[in-house]
């Protein structure tokens, strides 16, 4: 079975191409932008006759050095002097593309590989540049990629509105940058397909069974080193909200967990017992070389995923969470200050959506009750839209 994800089916031809090489192009792109040859969106464009004028970096930039919540500055292109706008400055403006810049382009080219979660901040950048360029006038062509997480959805809807949750989705959504981006295009009420806002190329695959990742991970920013950190990360991203080290600084980040106040032999026993499927948890020790706790031991846990198809990383982290508070009131913390251009609400609330997880864990609820709670998602027709959407935007087989 061969996956084939946007950008390799562009260098057959083709409906999106003739339409790139008859116009001004743009493309917001990042490390993990590569085709199944290994060759950067950028690379690929420039062998198929097609030079933009202007390129686009994400959050950690285009070159994906910068750490979360780090901003970027513009620079140029290393190759082609042209000019590299970061959409990850120092305020909620600066996650848009400007007027400037997108008056160089007809068609912004968009290929961004995320990993499957509403925090993840790829998808918004993705959704503010469509929405920016149809405001302009400016067609986007986006080359999509599978989630690596499949199709299993975890967690409510956040009712709380930032980069980490720009529009209502659960937190493991099982859905695409292309599905995201289509669908909410589509709620704005804007056209969709070669003639409108939006056009896609879908990944696609041989064979009927479905898709498997059958190609190395490419890092799509400094702490999502490996896919088993993409596994985790629904969950191992709610230590940002806490005073834990998520394991930045490490070589294990998201899947090592840890303070230098904390019992991990005790955790790891609390959270092996509590009935959650799918993963053990393992005490260890690290010490980070920056971030939290920079320099000093950590005891903690690993979080190591034995059953992919089971395990619930936001359950499992909502109840690890909940477990390290009750063992230690008098030194955890869910942190406070500026999170993700947000300055009055706690990240953690910002995370999980809303204030109910925070409040059910400080007012004594049971961690694991709190979790099967919060990570439990009603059946809706999310997908079915999405698919929708995409059936609108996308070329056919025929075009592309």
């Amino acid at each position: 079975m061969t996956l084939e994800v946007g950008l390799d089916q562009l260098s057959r031809g083709g409906a999106p191409l003739t339409r790139l090489r008859g116009s001004r192009v743009g493309l917001l792109a990042h490390p993990a932008s590569v085709d199944r040859e290994f060759r950067h969106a950028s690379e690929v464009l420039a062998s198929l006759g097609v030079q933009p004028r202007v390129f686009f970096g994400p959050e950690h930039g285009y070159g994906g050095e910068a750490q979360y919540m780090e901003s970027v500055a513009d620079g140029q292109h290393p190759l082609t002097g042209a000019p590299v706008i970061s959409l990850y400055g120092d305020t909620f403006a600066s996650l848009s593309p400007r007027e400037e810049h997108l008056a160089l382009m007809d068609v912004l080219v968009i290929d961004l590989a995320d990993v499957g979660a509403r925090y993840y901040t790829f998808v918004w950048t993705a959704l503010l540049a469509a929405r920016a360029a149809a405001r302009k006038g400016v067609h986007v062509l986006l080359l999509d990629r599978p989630n690596p997480l499949g199709r299993a959805v975890e967690g409510k809807e956040n009712q709380l509105r930032s980069f980490v949750g720009l529009e209502p989705l659960p937190v493991r959504h099982g859905l695409t940058v292309g599905e995201i981006v289509a669908t909410f295009l589509a709620r704005d009420g804007l056209p969709l397909g070669p003639g409108g806002a939006l056009s896609l190329v879908a990944p696609r695959w041989a064979g009927e069974e479905g898709w498997h990742w059958d190609r190395p991970f490419i890092p799509t920013s400094p702490n999502m080193p490996t896919l088993d950190t993409a596994l985790v990360y629904p969950g191992g991203c709610l230590l940002e909200g806490t005073n834990l080290s998520e394991g930045r600084g490490t070589t294990r980040p998201f899947e090592l967990v840890g303070a230098p106040w904390l019992d991990g032999k005790r955790l790891a026993e609390r959270l092996n017992r509590s009935g959650l499927p799918g993963f053990v948890a393992r005490a260890v020790t690290f010490c980070p070389t920056f971030h939290k706790f920079a320099g000093q031991i950590c005891r903690g846990i690993q979080i190591h995923p034995t059953d992919r198809s089971r395990f619930l990383p936001y359950a499992t982290y909502l109840a690890l969470i909940g477990f390290v508070r009750e063992m230690h009131l008098e030194s955890f913390a869910f942190q406070e200050g500026p999170y993700e251009f947000v300055n009055d609400i706690p990240a953690f609330d910002l995370l999980t959506g809303s204030r109910e997880a925070r409040e059910a864990l400080t007012s004594g609820e049971p961690p694991v009750e709190v979790a099967h709670w919060m990570s439990h998602t009603e059946p809706g027709s999310l997908l079915e839209e999405a698919r929708s959407a995409v059936n609108k935007a996308r070329y056919t087989n025929d075009a592309d």
